[in-house]
């Protein structure tokens, strides 16, 4: 698997993306949605390196809409995060999972 969900802060970024309503998000949404799951204030710059990681890495794409950059996950990112959340859930499944 590719060094890209070794950073929770990326894996976090992908989901978001996955889930958003219109598959894209600005920015700064991005942002405030991680701020408010963490619970914790994210530097602008180790934010915006883990996007940017993504966009070089080919799993999320990045365009201009006005003023603003929207991100949205490729297929690439998104099979993934398929691929990671299989990976959990085959973990979870274990039977000595808990114990």
């Amino acid at each position: 698997m590719s060094k890209w969900l070794q950073s929770g802060r990326r894996r976090d970024i992908c989901v978001l993306l996955a889930g958003a309503a219109d598959g894209e998000l600005r920015g700064q949404q991005l942002k405030s949605r991680l701020e408010s799951h963490y619970d914790d204030h994210l530097e602008p710059k180790a934010f915006y390196g883990s996007l940017s990681a993504l966009v070089e890495s080919g799993f999320v794409e990045k365009r201009t809409d006005g003023i603003h950059d929207v991100y949205a996950l490729t297929d690439g990112g998104e099979q993934r995060l398929r691929d990671h959340a299989e990976w959990v859930q085959t973990a979870l499944d274990r039977p000595d999972f808990g114990q």
